[in-house]
């Protein structure tokens, strides 16, 4: 008999050979520092006998074990339940879901909001539910951007990372060509969407810009806020920051990074909001949040908005990032996340299993995640993080960087 399987010892060997192969390394407790197990498969696993510091995480304010958030985790799990039950069109929707929404609107400066169960649900909910008929990406935009651009079937027209100019170019074209082919601006539908904050380069979209081009050709623009919300002003993030609420028309992000908890939320207008709630099938046909996920995400926005762990947070970063330029290592990024460059696949993952020796978690990020010769250790320092804390990363940097020789 034929064999119409899947050969999955023949892609976990390719994976190992390429140095791919991830597996599973449980941690005790979500926060800066913590114990962690050794990758055991299926087996139970085994905690390590020494804590280690943690600067790999998206925890960026330190928010998973703050008294305040647990608390209202627990309060609505009392007051409301555990789980949403159901799909929030059927009995899913709570008034927890919605005072949430309405501190996110506030935030983003948004007349709505709406939650998803995930950022992935919502950017491939989004993009799905608009149809567009051209989607102009940075090259550089998560993965759940590049899903929901397939899922639309929308023409995809990807521009150089971060360069408003590449932009202006692909606008330039796509506009060209749709005159020469006797069709109308009224005819079709333009999205752009970028990040504004880049997990693994660090980089910020230069989003005044990008509106600029947007309005020169009519285009609507979405912006990803994932790595953005909640650390800058008023626990907003990038479009807030600049000050860009009424030219971007959709605002995108996370509640699992700096808000401490899981889900992922678009802001905008209520026509776009009471269209996603209708379109989205990502929305439609999930549970709602967890009423306690929402209640957490809830206070620690109003944390990051009037706690001052946001400038903990940037003293931190400053700190590192002059203590690793200062050694001789090549760091990038414009923001919290620090990207140390190795450019070797190798070398990188020696640095990293070096730092890990000493008792600081900051894995290697290697090809194809980034691309071939920018492999790198990504650094993100949290609010909670003690100067001792920096220091000894610092350390563990030199010291691993030396018997590495790349210091």
């Amino acid at each position: 008999m034929a064999d119409r399987g899947f050969d999955l010892e023949d892609r976990l060997r390719t994976l190992e050979e390429n140095d791919l192969k991830r597996a599973l390394s449980p941690v005790d407790r979500v926060a800066e520092r913590g114990y962690f197990a050794e990758p055991s498969g299926g087996d139970l696993p085994v905690l390590d006998s020494a804590e280690a510091l943690v600067f790999a995480s998206n925890n960026y304010l330190g928010l998973t074990d703050d008294q305040r958030i647990q608390d209202a985790a627990r309060q609505a799990a009392a007051t409301v339940g555990t789980g949403a039950g159901a799909s929030r069109l059927v009995t899913g929707d709570t008034l927890v879901h919605r005072d949430l929404e309405r501190v996110l609107a506030e935030t983003k400066g948004t007349e709505r909001a709406l939650t998803f169960s995930s950022g992935y649900a919502a950017n491939v909910g989004t993009i799905a539910a608009l149809e567009p008929d051209v989607v102009f990406s940075d090259e550089l935009n998560h993965a759940s951007i590049i899903d929901g651009c397939r899922l639309a079937d929308a023409e995809t027209v990807v521009y150089d990372h971060c360069d408003a100019a590449s932009l202006g170019a692909k606008l330039e074209e796509q506009a060209e060509r749709a005159a020469n082919e006797g069709r109308e601006p009224v005819d079709e539908s333009w999205l752009i969407v970028t990040d504004s904050v880049f997990s693994m380069d660090g980089t910020v979209a230069p989003l005044e810009t990008i509106c600029d081009a947007a309005e020169e050709f009519g285009a609507w623009v979405m912006v990803d806020e994932a790595h953005a919300t909640g650390l800058y002003a008023n626990g907003g993030g990038i479009v807030q920051a600049e000050g860009l609420e009424d030219r971007i028309q959709i605002q995108m992000g996370t509640l699992s990074k700096a808000l401490a908890s899981q889900g992922g939320y678009v802001a905008g207008s209520s026509e776009l909001i009471e269209c996603l709630l209708n379109d989205a099938h990502s929305f439609v046909f999930s549970t709602g949040l967890a009423p306690p996920a929402a209640a957490a995400a809830s206070e620690a926005l109003h944390v990051a908005r009037h706690d001052d762990a946001r400038e903990r947070l940037w003293e931190n970063v400053a700190h590192l990032r002059d203590g690793l330029e200062s050694m001789g290592f090549e760091v990038w990024g414009d923001s919290q996340i620090l990207p140390v460059v190795v450019g070797d696949r190798r070398d990188a993952i020696d640095l990293a299993d070096g730092i890990r020796e000493r008792d600081v978690v900051a894995p290697a990020i290697r090809p194809p995640t980034v691309p071939e010769g920018t492999s790198r250790i990504r650094v993100v320092p949290m609010a909670t993080h003690e100067q001792g804390d920096i220091v000894t990363c610092l350390e563990a940097f030199r010291a691993a960087g030396e018997e590495v020789g790349l210091l």
